[in-house]
Order: C-alpha cells, then structure tokens, then sequence
C-alpha cells in the first residue's frame, strides 16, 4: 500500500488536516462500509439464529487475534471491551483493593484512569513526574513505592505532555503489578503488552475503529478474578450463578459491543499499513521540529505520536481558530498547550498547514 492510497482511504483528509487522533482517529471508507454491512445484513435477515451467534462468536475471534497480534501478546491475553477505562475498571475491580492498599500513579493521568483507582477506595499515591525526563520520573515514581503498594498505574505515553513514561523500567526495577493506560500507545507504536501484567487499548484513538470498542490484556488471566462478569465471562453457570469462567481472558470480555462495531473494527485494523509506525514517527519528528522554530514545545525529543506545545493565548480559543481554518488539533484542559496527533496518514501538507494556521 503506497501512503497515497493509505490517505485516500479517509475521506475527511480532502476537507482537513487531521491531526487529533489521541482523541478519536478518523474513520476510512472500509471502516463504514464494513459497519454498514453487518448492519444491512442483521436488518435484512435478523440477529438470532444459530448461524448468527456463530459468526459473531468468529468475529471476536478474529478481531481477537487482529489486536494481539498488533500489540505483542496472545490472542487468549486479550479481552474485547468497550473502552481503556472499561479495561481500567474490570483490573481494579477484580484485584479488589482496600483501604490498606496503595496505588502508585503520576501527575498526568487521564481521569479514566484515576478515577477508577479512587473509586476503589485504596490510597493513590501520586508521582510528580509530568515535567521530568523518564530517568527522573521513574525516582519520583519508585519513591511512591511502600509496603502496601499494590498496583502500579499509568499510561505508556502522556496524553498531556506526549512523553514516554518509564513503565518497563518500573516493572523491572519493582516487581509489582502494572496496569499500563495504553490509550496513546496501542496501535500508535510498537508495544508489547504481555510483558505488562494489564494493558489496555483504545480502539477508536490510533486504531481508527468505531466508538465504544476496545481491548484489554492480561497477561495471566487466571490471576485476576472476574468481579463484573459478563455473559460471555462464563463456559459454565449454575442456576444460582457460580459459574467456570471462559478460557483465557475472554472471561473479562464486554457482552454487548455489537457485530457492526467489531466488523467496523476489523476492516479499520486490516486496512493499516505495514510501515504504520515508522511514518508516525516521522512525521511526529518533523511536527516537533516545525513546531520548536517558533513555539516552546512541551513534549521532549524521541517520544511518541503526540506533540503537545505552547501556542499562546487561550488553547481552547486557538484550537477553535485551527478548526475553522482546516486544522484538528486538541486544547489539553487545565494548561495552556495544545496537542498535535500525528498519524500514518499524516502528510507534509497537514504540518505546513497547521503551521500557516497557526
């Protein structure tokens, strides 16, 4: 696939320069059409029947197999779940944590992040690590670490300053459990999720899938207990409700995402080129040097697909102006910077555009 062929797949690339995908990636002509034909077809013939439930039983075994194998883990690691906070919160319900507990986070976590973890009613113990290099963020987040920490938890990259965050380093320098937000990272470089004990995937950001789908790994699935079972959680089930949950992390898998979702999942997945993750970093290279000519840029060098800068004025006002002249970028809320998401469909045309708009 040439990367023109890869931009023509998304017609909103002829209108705007789109570069917000750490919010919601654009959608592709295959995508839709994939979701408009499950549709048509469970209109035309019906959701019921057992030839119904048993392709969609080899849907999600598919798209299954799709995301573990473009996250580095098995396709029994993987749950199919609607968001990265759905992940989030089927790993904190099912380690069950108390009063007596400690959680080990950072100053730059998505609230789908902490919310759950103070919802669980443990201590949070928050790291300062948003303006720190990865050496000095992993001190400030091995200095949280006592006795009663329970749980590691954080994003393998800053959706606000863009930066890597040194969950390998933790992991290895600790022992601990670690649950990785990988909203920003799954499918946007190259991960391994099994190396991590949680690992979650949102799959309508750097996937470019429909809305409300998602994925979840685990690395030893038998570990984590299911405290929020689906229909699906179960091979087994008595009438009073004890149930034998479904092999491999199926058992945590959303009952509901529907068949359009996950059709619309697959063909998005399917169409995404090989050479995915070396242009996105190019083009993230090049958006940092662009942007440091004139503005102070947030995001240190070398990092992610995320490129995060001080555009002066209100950033809520400046993405707004962006808008109208062609450009999709996102105003963090509580700063003063603005966000730039580069993609494998973004072009040297989009950069000089946000540029001139700028």
């Amino acid at each position: 696939m040439t990367f023109e062929e890869a931009r023509a797949a998304f017609p909103v690339l002829e209108r705007l320069a789109y570069l917000n995908a750490g919010a919601a990636g654009p959608l592709a002509s295959a995508t839709a059409d994939a979701i408009d034909a499950q549709l048509r077809k469970d209109v035309e013939q019906g959701r019921t029947g057992g030839s119904y439930w048993q392709e969609l039983r080899d849907l999600r075994t598919r798209v299954r197999a799709q995301i573990a194998s473009l996250v580095g883990a098995e396709a029994g690691q993987v749950a199919i779940v609607h968001s990265t906070t759905a992940g989030v919160n089927t790993v904190v319900a099912g380690l069950r944590l108390g009063a007596d507990d400690e959680v080990v986070t950072t100053d730059e976590e998505h609230f789908g992040l902490i919310g759950p973890l103070h919802a669980s009613g443990a201590r949070v113990r928050v790291a300062e690590t948003r303006a720190r290099s990865q050496t000095d963020a992993l001190e400030a987040l091995l200095a949280q670490v006592g006795p009663r920490t329970r749980l590691l938890a954080l994003s393998h990259v800053s959706w606000l300053t863009g930066n890597l965050l040194p969950v390998a380093e933790l992991k290895q320098a600790t022992g601990l459990p670690v649950l990785v937000d990988g909203a920003q990272s799954g499918g946007a470089i190259p991960v391994e999720a099994a190396a991590f004990d949680y690992y979650t995937v949102s799959a309508q950001k750097w996937l470019c899938g429909p809305d409300g789908t998602g994925a979840l790994v685990v690395a030893d699935p038998s570990e984590l207990p299911v405290a929020a079972p689906s229909y699906l959680s179960q091979s087994v089930h008595e009438r009073a409700g004890a149930f034998t949950p479904a092999d491999g992390a199926a058992r945590f898998d959303a009952g509901t995402v529907n068949a359009a979702s996950l059709a619309g999942l697959e063909a998005a997945i399917a169409a995404a080129p090989e050479w995915r993750f070396d242009h996105s970093r190019r083009m993230a290279e090049r958006c940092f040097e662009l942007l440091a000519e004139r503005f102070e840029v947030v995001t240190a060098p070398g990092q992610a697909n995320l490129v995060t800068f001080v555009p002066g004025g209100d950033p809520a006002e400046a993405a707004a102006r962006l808008y109208e002249r062609g450009v999709v970028v996102r105003n963090m809320p509580g700063t003063d910077w603005l966000r730039v998401s580069c993609g494998y469909w973004t072009s040297d045309g989009d950069l000089e555009r946000l540029l001139g708009a700028l």
